[in-house]
């Protein structure tokens, strides 16, 4: 917004210049798994800027949720990038990793063979978030 040159100062101040709002990254998980929440509560703890918006996929707005979307989400966890992209499982954890400022980690964990090995225990720690959730000793509210 351009604003007239013969507005006095404190006039100026009334009309706060706005920041620009970085793109946002949708994260949808699981709603029902107690595993997926402590770990979406971790990451909302981390990301101080707010750039990522955690949503249950049962409870996600329509759109950006689809009904396609919504039931790949079923058996993974979802990204949806800035630019329409998505990515699941192993490498939407990643992303949003690196997202939180684990550059490094996300960059070479992408690389083959350890993209493999991620992949790999997305699926492990997926298949067993039932169980692990019940005996994992962390807590929602606690800070780590």
């Amino acid at each position: 917004m351009r604003r007239p040159s013969t507005l006095s100062r404190s006039r100026v101040a009334d009309y706060p210049m706005s920041t620009p709002t970085p793109p946002q990254v949708w994260l949808f998980w699981d709603g029902a798994c107690g595993l997926c929440r402590r770990i979406v509560a971790w990451v909302e703890r981390r990301d101080r800027a707010g750039r990522i918006r955690a949503v249950p996929y049962q409870t996600a707005p329509r759109p950006p949720m689809t009904d396609e979307l919504a039931q790949r989400c079923r058996t993974a966890v979802h990204v949806l990038m800035p630019d329409g992209g998505t990515l699941s499982a192993g490498r939407a954890c990643l992303y949003v990793l690196e997202r939180l400022g684990w550059t490094t980690v996300a960059r070479v964990g992408r690389l083959p063979p350890l993209i493999w090995a991620v992949e790999l225990g997305y699926w492990l720690v997926a298949r067993n978030r039932g169980w692990l959730g019940s005996v994992l000793p962390w807590r929602v509210g606690r800070r780590s």
